[in-house]
């Protein structure tokens, strides 16, 4: 039996400004109900009904990190990663725009920035622009995500 091929991107794949969109997936009261629990982070704005009606938001929000995990997820999605990356190195500049409240339906663009060989020359390390973006294509987070992915097999 041959071995099976991996899907994701290599190094090499990556070109700089090229964009890749995920699916999307809609933000449910339950998320952040889980979140909290598996978090702990009870904090007011994403539990406190009566506490988030006094600010504008008006309504639990998502929590940052939550917000970043499924979008994470939507990105593996993709197959972007499948068998070729190696390691998530880094996460720079994250910033939250817009909250997130249930309801919401999120996707996310990706767009290579840098890309550089490692010293040895057998993988690369690219880092990528991440914005996450409404229903209304409003940016709600971003950042910028560095990861070491292989190089591509030369052909024997």
């Amino acid at each position: 039996m041959s071995e099976q091929k991996p899907r994701g991107l290599y190094y090499e794949d990556f070109e700089i400004g090229e964009r890749l969109l995920t699916p999307r997936r809609t933000i449910t009261q339950t998320d952040i109900v889980n979140y909290a629990c598996l978090s702990g982070d009870f904090n007011a704005p994403h539990v406190d009904w009566e506490f988030c009606k006094t600010q504008p938001y008006g309504e639990p929000i998502a929590h940052g990190p939550l917000v970043f995990g499924i979008a994470s997820g939507l990105a593996c999605q993709t197959g972007m990663n499948d068998g070729t990356v190696v390691a998530f190195l880094g996460l720079d500049n994250w910033r939250i725009h817009l909250p997130v409240k249930h309801g919401d339906t999120i996707h996310m663009a990706v767009t290579p920035t840098e890309k550089r060989l490692t010293r040895k020359g057998d993988r690369g390390i690219v880092t990528v622009r991440r914005e996450i973006l409404n229903q209304r294509d409003e940016i709600v987070q971003s950042m910028d995500t560095t990861s070491m992915y292989l190089r591509r097999p030369e052909a024997s």
